[in-house]
């Protein structure tokens, strides 16, 4: 059973509910990844992709769109569904959409976010969608990285021998 769907929307859902926000004057803005072991650099982008706007879309890779970014044969280690249910739970998040492109330039389109936000690790010029929403007068804001955390670093850390 799913506990948030008022929070996790088809892409379809989710455009007419973000067309009755915009009416209203609200800011739109956009995140994305896997997110498939949370940890507090994940927290952090989320608080403040929210704290850029009025309302937070995070895109999540489908299970099939995280196997083809070669993260691993074990990766993700949550299937989407518990992933995005995960991130609906948390406050910073108003909502979630799954993609299963290979990357969320598809999604993007549909959302047209006033923000698009990107962790740190990405460079300026890596950040897909930026020159769709900056040409329609939106802005890209790149969230530094915590050091020390990443998925990929605490699944490895959970793969050490004691």
């Amino acid at each position: 059973m799913n506990y948030r769907t008022d929070k996790i929307l088809s892409l379809d859902e989710l455009a007419s509910r973000l067309d009755a926000l915009r009416a209203a004057g609200r800011k739109i803005v956009f995140t994305n990844g896997c997110f498939d072991v949370l940890h507090i650099g994940h927290v952090r982008l989320l608080e403040t992709a929210r704290a850029a706007g009025d309302a937070l879309v995070v895109a999540i890779n489908s299970d099939g769109s995280v196997r083809g970014l070669n993260k691993g044969d074990d990766r993700p280690v949550h299937p989407e569904t518990d992933r995005a249910e995960l991130l609906a739970a948390l406050a910073a998040v108003d909502f979630v959409i799954v993609f299963d492109q290979p990357t969320p330039a598809e999604a993007i389109a549909r959302v047209r976010p006033d923000v698009l936000v990107k962790g740190g690790d990405w460079g300026p010029d890596a950040v897909v969608g930026r020159e769709f929403v900056e040409a329609h007068g939106g802005r890209v804001v790149r969230v530094p990285i915590v050091p020390g955390h990443s998925t990929t670093r605490t699944v490895e850390k959970i793969k050490e021998p004691r």
